[in-house]
């Protein structure tokens, strides 16, 4: 037998061996894709990290939707966005140090921990070169062998004392940035021909305003406050996020520290969870060409009805950015990002597309609650305002969702030290349920 029929056969198999009938589910009181009937996650651990709301329960079953919270140890995110705008400071350091502790810094702390994390930007002369070496058209992949490069380089990499956690988690804080802007460079130099720039990080300079220098080296500082709210709005959101919870799971089995974080950015790289600026980067470009009056209600509805008759774009009947697995009325986080991307358009003389990108959100909003008809209230999620955000810095879309990770990173060790220090932890090992009967065995001399 030819290996290519094989494989062709083996796959034409597969289509039967991987079918479960939708019915089962609801048979065995399974929560597919751990979320009960009602859309709302099925509660499998707790936390003191952060917390997303958006609905209430209501007293004898139902949810009622509210407008969203995003919380970090207990404290809104927009009174901490809010705060660090209207200074006009950069707070990624500020909150990542929350996170990992538990508590807001002081001005000492947060300059001791600030110059701690620019400390250990730069990265070893080793995995320098093993990006420059590993090239390849993904900067997800490269991110994540690069962490699991850091392992080689960590003298006590399998050590989960919480002094050693804490060391690697501000390690990998700091080095994130650097490996990003540097395998970008690469990707540009080895396929679109460009001068290879590595540029060190510089010392004074925030995360962002660092991740920018390194990436392209020329930028304002509102695109840099810009790219530090989203960093921040991106930083946690709550245990159950798809990356989150499989640091959180891999954790639990004692692995280190880069092995978990790995696994976080393999899921993260998914266009279902990290993906999906990207996704609505490209409507919107999409939208530009083809409606042909941005400020007619009209036409905008007619085209995103066929959208979602998957008539047109992609034919996936989805509106990208529009929905959220929590937030109902609204994400706080689109909102937030909403407030900058409003003065950053205005900065670039991009302030047509942008009132462009408002009413689609409000359009799609709209008519998704025509035709859907189920009662499920929608909203614009940060996706929807990031894509256009990145580009109006100047960002390339192979680094969104690096960016992502970039942010998540300070989340993904919160709750991996989380995970690794309560009384209660154990090996998370949730069940499957097997609805294949038994069957005799056949010897390979009678099949």
């Amino acid at each position: 037998m030819k290996k290519e029929y094989l494989i062709y056969k083996l796959s034409e198999e597969m289509k039967e061996a991987t079918r479960i009938d939708n019915d089962l589910f609801p048979k065995y009181d399974v929560k597919r894709g751990l979320r009960n009937e009602d859309g709302t996650g099925v509660l499998v651990g707790l936390t003191k990290i952060g917390n997303v709301v958006g609905y209430e329960r209501i007293p004898g079953g139902g949810l009622k939707p509210i407008p969203g919270k995003l919380f970090y140890r207990n404290y809104d995110v927009e009174d901490i966005s809010h705060a660090i705008i209207k200074e006009k400071r950069f707070g990624f350091e500020e909150v990542a140090y929350l996170l990992l502790s538990g508590r807001l810094p002081d001005k000492e702390e947060l300059a001791s921990f600030s110059e701690l994390v620019n400390d250990n930007m730069p990265l070893e002369q080793k995995t320098k070169m093993n990006i420059i070496e590993l090239e390849g058209n993904n900067i997800m992949n490269i991110l994540s062998r690069s962490v699991l490069e850091m392992y080689r380089f960590d003298p006590n990499a399998d050590d989960t004392s919480r002094d050693n956690l804490m060391r690697q988690s501000i390690e990998l804080i700091s080095k994130f940035p650097t490996i990003i802007a540097y395998a970008f460079n690469m990707l540009r130099h080895a396929t679109h021909g460009r001068s290879l720039h590595i540029r060190h990080p510089q010392e004074k300079l925030s995360i962002a305003e660092n991740f920018l220098y390194m990436l392209k080296k020329d930028y304002t500082e509102l695109d840099a406050r810009t790219l530090d709210l989203l960093l921040i709005l991106q930083a946690e959101h709550g245990g159950g996020n798809n990356s989150t919870f499989t640091v959180r799971v891999t954790s639990s089995t004692g692995t280190d520290t880069y092995s978990a974080i790995a696994a976080g950015i393999g899921s993260l790289k998914g266009p279902l969870h990290g993906g999906a600026n990207i996704q609505v980067a490209d409507m919107f470009h999409h939208l530009q060409e083809n409606i042909k009056d941005w400020t007619s209600v009209d036409e905008i509805d007619t085209y995103f009805t066929r959208m979602l008759n998957k008539e047109v774009y992609n034919k996936s009947g989805l509106i990208y950015g529009i929905g959220h697995a929590v937030y109902t009325i609204s994400d706080p986080r689109a909102l937030l990002l909403k407030e900058l991307a409003r003065d950053l358009a205005r900065e670039k003389g991009k302030e047509e597309e942008f009132a462009f990108l408002e009413l689609l959100e409000e359009r799609a909003i709209a008519t998704f609650g025509r035709i859907k008809n189920n009662g499920k209230t929608v909203s614009s999620n940060i996706d929807f305002y990031s894509g256009f955000v990145y580009e109006m810095i100047g960002l390339p879309q192979e680094i969104f969702t690096p960016l992502f990770a970039m942010a998540r990173i300070v989340g993904w060790c919160a709750h991996r030290n989380e995970e690794l220090n309560f009384e209660g932890k154990r090996i998370i090992r949730p069940a499957y349920k097997n609805v294949l009967e038994g069957a005799p065995y056949v010897p390979i001399k009678k099949r």
